[in-house]
């Protein structure tokens, strides 16, 4: 392996066990702050390629900062390739911006003669958009079924309802309630995360029979497009 770690053929050879490490803890940092987002995010906006991109992007970014390594004729070049792509590709993908900035900085790294960094980056970024894809990291599992009813009697008597989803849901959430002055009572939808899926048809079935309780119908949340 020694000819990988003389490999750099560079004014100024880098070290490669630093190039690992920028990597790893810019890697580290980028995932922090999509965990922050993921936490935070409360808009209708969310996407989970922009949670990945969150994550690769740092160390993109961090493989550019060592392939320039001060060097002003790099830092140009890059700068051209990044207007060719910017302005005669539209990329409606976030992650694919990634794929693309992944593609450039091993190309700028191997034509600079930094082949052991083209090497790591490929490997490093490889490795990340492979755990990125089968842990499904981004996606939010926050409930799973969508309810819709009519509530004909009294909202202070709307408690028993309440105890009929606690029954079969972990989690309750209240996303609309609008009063129907057709039919005097209130619409409501409500979003279940339940104890157990298979349980649905038995919750339906229990809501249909309560007194007060009409026009019940479901959706399941997998049947929702994640924006």
């Amino acid at each position: 392996m020694e000819w990988f770690f003389r490999g750099d053929y560079a004014q100024a050879p880098i070290s490669v066990p630093l190039v690992l490490l920028s990597l790893f803890i810019s890697f580290l940092c980028g995932q922090t702050l999509a965990w922050v987002y993921m936490w935070t995010h409360s808009g209708l906006s969310y996407s989970r390629t922009f949670v990945s991109s969150l994550i690769v992007i740092p160390v993109l970014v961090a493989a550019v900062m060592i392939v320039l390594s001060n060097s002003l004729v790099t830092a140009f070049g890059m700068m051209a390739v990044f207007a060719i792509v910017r302005f005669r590709n539209i990329l409606r993908d976030t992650l694919d911006t990634s794929y693309i900035l992944s593609s450039l900085v091993i190309g700028m790294a191997a034509g600079t003669q930094r082949y052991p960094v083209a090497i790591l980056v490929t490997l490093t970024v490889v490795g990340i958009l492979l755990y990125l894809w089968f842990s499904a990291f981004g996606s939010r599992h926050r409930y799973d079924l969508i309810v819709n009813l009519h509530w004909g009697r009294p909202l202070e008597e709307i408690d028993q309802l309440r105890q009929l989803f606690w029954r079969y849901a972990r989690r309750t959430h209240c996303a609309s309630q609008r009063y129907n002055e057709a039919q005097g009572g209130t619409d409501l939808s409500y979003r279940l995360l339940m104890r157990d899926p298979n349980r649905v048809e038995e919750m339906l079935s229990s809501l249909r029979a309560t007194e007060g309780i009409s026009r019940v119908t479901s959706l399941q949340a997998e049947d929702e497009s994640e924006l």
